[in-house]
This record gives C-alpha cells, structure tokens and sequence, in this order.
C-alpha cells in the first residue's frame, strides 16, 4: 500500500489527502498541533518515524519568517528518506512581477516580494534528487472562491486595467500532483488555461449568484489589508504547458467560469 506523508494539512492537502484514501493510499499527516487525524509538528520522534517510513513525502507548509520550518527541522531527515516520491508547494509567486508577461518554469525566481517563498523553493529543489516542486497561482476551489466573497460582502472590483492574475481550481492542483507520480521530477505550474483580471472573476460570481457587481474603486478607496494590496502589486500569466507536456496534465477547470459553476453545484 502507498504510504503518503503530508506535512501541513491545509486546504489543498486536505483535499490531496482525501483523494488519496479513496484511492486506499494510507495517508498521515503532521499539524501544528495533534489531532485524531494528524500528528503533531513538535513531536520530533514520531513524525521522523514517519519520515523514514513514507513511500511518498509533501510538503505545503509556507515559510515562517524567513526560514522554512520543515526544512530546518527535518530537512536531513527527509533528504536522507527512502521515499520514492518527494514534493513541496510552491507560488508562483517566486516569479514576481512580470507587467502582464507569460511566466514558465524557465523564468527567474526571486525578484517578487515573496523571497522567503523563493528561497524555500530553490531549497526544496536542491534537497534531494527527484523532487517535484509545484508553483500554483491564487487557489479557489468549494468553500474558498469568489463566489463566498460575493455572498460575505467581501468581494471588490479593484480599478487597475491590464492587471492580470492567474488561478487554479484545488483539484486541478490534485490531479496534477497525483499525475507527477508517473512522471519525472521538476518544477511544475499547476494553473488553468486563462489568466485574466480578479474583477472579471468577482463579475462572473456575482452574475451566478444574481447579486449586483461591487463598485469600481481605486487600492486606496478599497481599504484592503496589506496582504491583499501586495496581491495587486504583481502581474503576471502564468503558463501551464510544461505539466501538460510532461505528466500528461489537463485542467478539468480549464477557465473560471467552469471552476465556478462547480463550486456552485456544491453549495
């Protein structure tokens, strides 16, 4: 039985972890804090037991500061595993602004405001032969999309022309992982097929659910949080041909509106 170990078990792991088991994959996890599903981050002993034991090894966990705590904690351990598989989720946010340009994974890294991000991700690559490093843009998915922002009121249409963004549907992201397990290692994009402007998404969700579109305003009319207005401070499209090419990856959710309207099939 494949033996998956997940370090961080957020809303994209969760959703890898559950694919998994249907699968019937044995799946354990790590948290911050223990549970009845995940072991604890701090408890050293046992999660370098699973370490050494995993067929299969992830990481989604972000980094803290200016340090990965995966890597400063069990780094040698899992470079020293005998898993057959090892990966680690990225942004695509290591590539910074490109003013509207195509990024793939050939293009710098480094040069965003995301440096943190991006020296984690040349660490994770240079841990180990046959890493899998997966750079995913704004991630939606049921539960998580513009169509819950529309419903909570925290939805803007932000006055910015030729600002784009790209996205992915969280499994689309699944699926690109489970695909790399045949495939070689490498840097992957894992994004759909149109980039286009936040507002176009917002609009979109609001036409689904009949609700007005939000007024165009200005970053500073909009009173966004600093994390949000470093969101628009970055433009880019982002290309996925590489997965396409190599692992043989489609995006089920090719644009937004499909990704859209399977959220609202779900509730």
């Amino acid at each position: 039985m494949p033996h998956m170990l997940i370090l961080g078990l957020g809303y994209t792991a969760s959703r890898l972890a559950s694919r998994l088991r249907a699968d019937g994959w044995q799946i354990t996890s790590v948290r911050r804090a223990a549970d009845a599903d995940a072991l604890a981050f701090d408890d050293d002993g046992a999660v370098r037991a699973a370490i050494a034991q995993a067929s299969h090894i992830l990481s989604s966990v972000p980094p803290q500061g200016d340090t990965d705590p995966v890597l400063v904690r069990f780094g040698a351990a899992i470079a020293a595993a005998p898993a057959i598989w090892t990966g680690y989720l990225s942004s695509t946010g290591v590539y910074g602004d490109a003013a509207g340009a195509w990024v793939d994974e050939a293009s710098p890294v480094g040069l965003g405001r995301r440096a943190a991000r991006a020296q984690a991700d040349v660490a994770w690559g240079a841990l180990r032969p046959g890493m899998c490093r997966f750079r995913l843009p704004g991630i939606y998915g049921p539960g998580r999309s513009a169509l819950d922002r529309v419903r909570e009121g925290r939805a803007h249409r932000i006055d910015l022309p030729g600002q784009i963004f790209s996205r992915v549907h969280v499994d689309d992201i699944v699926g690109g992982i489970v695909a790399s397990f045949a495939g070689p290692p490498g840097v992957y994009n894992l994004a759909d097929d149109l980039p286009c402007s936040q507002n176009r998404v917002i609009e979109a969700a609001c036409d689904l659910l009949s609700k007005p579109w939000p007024p165009l305003r200005t970053l500073d009319e909009a009173g966004l949080s600093p994390m949000a207005r470093g969101f628009y401070s970055e433009n880019r499209r982002v290309a996925n041909g590489r997965a396409k090419r190599v692992l043989g990856w489609r995006p089920r959710f090719s644009t937004f509106a499909q990704g859209l309207a399977d959220c609202l099939s779900q509730g």
